[in-house]
């Protein structure tokens, strides 16, 4: 007799695949997995190495959230065929749960960046950052958008990409620099959601890699325009030249209560 056809024991058998005895004691009561010999005289279960192949299928499916009823068909018509678009229907549902996680990991990270910026932050200080291009899905407003409006807006772009929840993004506002060279500094343009891993689609706005000019607001937003005054002072001192837009996010929003302790970064291209 080969030795691959020697019988184990339900324990022997259980962990060589690394489970419970209960596990393979449940699966033969329901039909999904018997086993190759049951001892007449002591009801004892034995396997042989033949069947490690089938029971690591169904542990695979059921690692894969496969339920037990779908894995019982599989059984009954098992084929290479039906394996291979099971497998397919399980790789797409692994690959968007991948994707959320790395989504979700990228929101902790940024918080986490946040965080780190409001313990080590001065407020008064303004500076030049490196940043990368990023893609931002935008949505048209002016003066005249209401808060409702801009809220029926946002929850239309967040489900036409599918976000689900609101956390798993960025969110801000653009204000062209052009206004704030003619002194409107509350002629805001555009609201953007930053989305992790969204690649390049026609339509979306593309930041510009390079230099950005990088300041905070403290309060509420009455006292903005005086602190893009300083921003324009301090860019006209050190021979700068602000390009595109002036991005505004909120980055505490999530560990406050008052509106005088909101913190707004404000990030701006240049040149120079």
């Amino acid at each position: 007799m080969s030795k691959k056809d020697k019988l184990l024991t339900i324990g022997q058998f259980a962990a060589m695949h690394g489970i419970n005895k209960k596990t393979l004691m449940w699966y033969d009561e329901i039909g999904l997995f018997k086993p190759a010999f049951i001892n007449p005289e002591n009801g004892y279960r034995c396997y042989n190495y033949h069947q490690s192949p089938v029971l690591e299928t169904i542990l695979l499916l059921r690692e894969l959230d496969v339920s037990v009823s779908e894995i019982q068909d599989f059984m009954k018509n098992r084929s290479a065929g039906s394996m291979k678009c099971l497998l397919e229907e399980k790789i797409t549902d692994l690959d968007a749960q991948i994707t959320h996680l790395q989504a979700v990991r990228a929101t902790l990270c940024n918080h986490h960046r946040n965080m780190e910026t409001l313990l080590s932050m001065d407020l008064s200080e303004i500076s030049i950052v490196e940043k990368e291009e990023r893609c931002l899905v935008t949505v048209d407003v002016d003066r005249n958008t209401s808060f409702e409006q801009e809220v029926e807006l946002i929850t239309a772009e967040t489900e036409k990409y599918r976000l689900g929840r609101l956390h798993k993004a960025s969110y801000g506002s653009m204000l062209p620099v052009a206004d704030l060279l003619n002194g409107s500094f509350d002629n805001y343009s555009r609201l953007f959601i930053e989305i992790p891993f969204l690649p390049y689609q026609a339509g979306l706005h593309i930041t510009p890699k390079g230099k950005y000019l990088r300041a905070f607001h403290k309060g509420d937003w009455s006292g903005i325009p005086n602190r893009y005054r300083e921003i324009l002072a301090y860019a006209g001192e050190h021979g700068l030249t602000l390009n595109g837009y002036s991005y505004e996010m909120g980055i505490n929003e999530n560990v406050i209560d008052r509106i005088e302790d909101y913190i707004v970064q404000i990030e701006i291209p240049v040149t120079g």
